[in-house]
Order: C-alpha cells, then sequence, then structure tokens
C-alpha cells in the first residue's frame, strides 16, 4: 500500500524532532563537559596522579583504583560533580587519604595515570595544606594543636612554633605547615575543630609561590658558592699601606661618623 503525502510529512516531521533533540542533547553534553574542564581547587587527585592535563589524558575512567582504595576515599565523579565525569577524585572534608603504606591505589592503574615509580606514600603530593590564620585556634592563643598531632608526617609535614605573648603569660604554639613534606593527604583538614576547618588541602599551584633560580640566598646552609671572590688587583685604597694617602670621610664614611648633615 503506498504511503500518502501527509504521511510522508509526519514521518519526515518525527525525523527532524529527533535529530533536533539529538543535536540538543550533544550541545548540552558539551556544554556540561566544557564546564567541568577544571577541577574544584578543593577536589584532590589520588596518591601519584600526574599533572592534570597528563592524567586525564591517560585515564581511562576504569575505577580500578577507586575499588583498591581499602578506605573507600576515592570517588568516580559524576554529573555535576567538581571534576571531569568518570574520573578518580577525594574531598579530605569528607574522607582523606588515610596514607597506606603499599599504596594500593597506584599499582592496579593500567595506564600510568598514577605514577607507578611513587613507592613511598609520604612522596606523595596530592595538594598543599594551607591556614587560615584568623580562623585557626593556635593563632587566636588556645591550646589546639590537632592538625599537628593527626599529620602522618608529624615533626616535618607540621611542626609546632612557640612564640611569646608580650601582653600575656600564655605562649602561641603555631602550627607551621612545611611544602617540602605535606602530602595533601586532608587528615589535618579532616581532624580540624572549627566549624569551617582552618586547615585546608588545596592544589599547591594555587597557593604555592616560587622564588626563581636568579635570586642568591648565600646565607643558606645549603646554597653552593656560586661566584668566586677575587681580591682587588689594583693600587691600594686610601688609608691601605702603600697607598701614600690618608683615610678620609668618603663613600658612605658619613654613616659611621654620626653626621649626616
Amino acid at each position: 500500500m503506498a504511503s500518502t503525502p501527509s504521511t510522508r510529512r509526519e514521518f519526515l516531521a518525527r525525523v527532524a524532532q529527533r535529530a533536533a533533540a539529538a543535536a540538543t542533547g550533544g550541545l548540552l553534553w558539551g556544554y556540561l563537559l566544557r564546564t567541568q574542564a577544571h577541577a574544584s581547587p578543593f577536589a584532590l587527585r589520588p596518591p601519584g596522579a600526574l599533572a592534570e592535563a597528563d592524567f586525564l589524558s591517560l585515564c581511562i575512567k576504569c575505577g580500578q583504583c577507586a575499588t583498591a582504595c581499602p578506605y573507600h576515599t576515592l570517588k568516580m565523579a559524576s554529573a555535576g560533580e567538581p571534576v571531569p565525569i568518570g574520573t578518580p577524585y577525594f574531598i579530605p572534608q569528607e574522607t582523606p587519604c588515610y596514607m597506606c603504606k603499599d599504596i594500593p591505589c597506584v599499582p592496579v592503574c593500567p595506564t600510568g595515570a598514577l605514577d607507578h615509580e611513587l613507592k613511598e606514600i609520604t612522596q606523595a603530593r596530592m595538594g598543599l595544606a594551607v591556614i587560615d590564620r584568623e580562623s585557626c585556634l593556635s593563632y587566636q592563643g588556645l591550646r589546639c594543636e590537632i592538625c599537628f598531632r593527626v599529620c602522618p608526617v608529624q615533626y616535618k609535614a607540621i611542626t609546632i612554633e612557640l612564640l611569646p605573648r608580650l601582653l600575656s603569660k600564655h605562649a602561641l604554639f603555631i602550627p607551621l605547615v612545611h611544602s617540602d613534606h605535606c602530602t595533601g593527604c586532608g587528615l589535618c583538614e579532616k581532624a580540624c575543630p572549627t566549624q569551617i576547618p582552618a586547615i585546608r588541602i588545596l592544589d599547591p599551584k594555587l597557593v604555592a609561590g616560587r622564588i626563581g633560580e636568579h635570586y642568591r640566598l648565600g646565607w643558606t646552609v645549603d646554597t653552593p658558592i656560586t661566584q668566586d671572590f677575587k681580591p682587588y688587583q689594583g693600587s691600594p685604597l686610601p688609608g691601605e699601606p702603600g697607598s701614600g694617602v690618608p683615610a678620609g670621610p668618603g663613600g658612605l664614611d658619613y654613616l659611621n661618623s654620626g653626621d649626616l648633615k
């Protein structure tokens, strides 16, 4: 039986509607992916994760790292969560990394998005702890030190500095974070007793500066000497033996003479 013109029109209309729906869905999905291109600074990758761009190019979203985590710290992102869909992450305030010595999440990664060369969990750099001094109880004069006590790299990643107070008999016991040793596990953030944690784990790129190699800190013990000292080879300076010229005021000598006119 031959189709009528009205039947053909209805068929073509349905095809057009479905094509429009598919195109709209594709645009919405693309927009969703673009809006999730950058992870939230509070969402952290597993131990051993490569730089974000390299990690995303290698991660196949298999979920094996999350399955291997005995504390269910890692979860796979779904639509609307703070990292690209299907990738593993954790939020310290919910469940921190408990620093398993055997790092079970790393060796199961099939692509190397988690660096298999990571053998010591203390070498992981998932994030960097940052203290808000205005909210930290220790900076307000209260004895807290919880972040220091729960830190798995105690005495290295977090230390306590004793500061005397001028108007009080009580000293301040100040926690200090050392970026060379902080793993970003988030145990300190999880344990912080303030209403909103005064210590947060963030992406180091957002908070860590860099002095620059063009500065030479010559007064530090481990800084190698980079310039050889070469004695002056010219004529004797005024006041030196053989110069024939007595020492007199000149250069910056007036600063030592007390005459600042």
